[in-house]
C-alpha cells in the first residue's frame, strides 16, 4: 500500500509522494484551511480592524448563508456581532490595564526581582546578624507583587511562604 500523509489542516490522507504532496501543499483547499486554522487564534482586536474594513454582505444578510463561507470578502458579521466583539476587545484591554499594580504605578514583575536578587547579593556578602535583622524588616516593604498572587492555582513551591515562615522540625532519626 506504501505511506500515506495526512495534513493536519485539510483532515485528509493520501498516498505519499512529491508529486502528490506538492500539489496538495500548493491547492486552493489547503491554503484556505491552514487560513482557517491559524485565523481561529487571531487577537480580538485584528478580527475587529479587518471586520470594520470590510462591507456587509449582501447575499448573508438576506439569505442568512454565503456559498463563499468563512472565505468571503465581506463581512457576515451583523451590528449586533460587531458591537459584542467591540466590547469584549475593551474589556481586554481593560484587564490588561487593570493587571498592572494600582497602589506601585510602574513596577513590574522584572523590576522587583530585580531589586530582590541585588538584595540577596548584598545580605549574602555582609553575613553578619545587624543585617540579617535588617533583610527581614525590609521583606515586609518588598512583599511578592500582586501581580504574582493573581495567578490562581499556582503550585505550592510557587506560593509565597506564610507571614510567620515555614515550620521547621528538626528529625534526627534517619531510616
Amino acid at each position: 500500500m506504501g505511506k500515506r500523509y495526512y495534513c493536519d489542516y485539510c483532515d485528509r490522507s493520501f498516498q505519499d509522494n512529491m508529486h502528490n504532496r506538492k500539489k496538495h501543499l500548493n491547492g486552493v483547499q489547503h491554503h484556505r484551511s491552514k487560513k482557517a486554522w491559524f485565523d481561529h487564534f487571531r487577537d480580538s482586536s485584528a478580527i475587529l480592524y479587518d471586520e470594520q474594513a470590510k462591507k456587509a454582505c449582501r447575499k448573508f444578510l438576506q439569505k442568512g448563508i454565503c456559498d463563499f463561507g468563512p472565505n468571503c470578502r465581506f463581512s457576515h458579521m451583523s451590528e449586533e456581532d460587531l458591537e459584542n466583539l467591540k466590547r469584549q476587545v475593551e474589556d481586554e484591554r481593560q484587564l490588561r490595564e487593570d493587571s498592572e499594580d494600582p497602589f506601585l504605578p510602574g513596577r513590574s514583575i522584572e523590576e522587583w526581582l530585580s531589586r530582590r536578587e541585588k538584595k540577596q547579593t548584598a545580605h549574602g556578602v555582609k553575613g553578619n546578624l545587624e543585617n540579617k535583622d535588617d533583610c527581614e524588616d525590609s521583606q515586609g516593604e518588598s512583599d511578592i507583587p500582586p501581580q504574582l498572587l493573581s495567578i490562581p492555582d499556582l503550585p505550592p513551591s510557587l506560593l509565597p511562604p506564610p507571614a510567620g515562615g515555614w515550620k521547621a522540625t528538626v528529625n534526627t532519626e534517619w531510616g
